[in-house]
């Protein structure tokens, strides 16, 4: 059974290093949805430490959220109660895809096959329903 840790915004992603290989899940918090560091914790996740297991996002998240937090390295959510999902499946739909690259692919639009395009917004919205 994978293990998981809860991590506050203000802690620093580089203590969990050595324990990421037996970590199955990571949960960052958003205090408030204003404070982004979360982001900023799940892009070194992915990008710095390679962390392959669930990096979930907890606490006020919100609808529009949703786009920068798949393309920082998410890959689960818990919404905030007032928050529906079929308006986080449309805000992931909305864009089928960004000319930058992200933590999942780093090339930029134009250096990607035609069509080529990551969308699997209910698997990402539902996934994190329970934390």
């Amino acid at each position: 059974m994978p293990v998981g840790v809860l991590l506050a915004n203000d802690a620093d992603v580089e203590e969990l290093a050595a324990d990421l290989p037996r970590l199955g899940v990571v949960a960052l918090q958003f205090p408030k949805w204003i404070d982004g560091r979360a982001y900023s914790q799940a892009h070194l996740l992915r990008s710095r430490y390679r962390f392959a297991g669930e990096v979930r996002a907890t606490g006020e998240v919100l609808v529009d959220m949703l786009p920068l937090l798949k393309r920082t390295g998410f890959d689960a959510v818990v919404l905030r109660a007032d928050q529906s999902i079929d308006a986080a499946e449309r805000a992931l739909r909305f864009f089928p895809g960004h000319y930058q690259g992200d933590v999942h692919d780093g090339r930029p639009l134009f250096a990607r096959p035609p069509g080529e395009v990551n969308t699997s917004a209910e698997e990402f919205v539902n996934a994190g329903a329970s934390i």
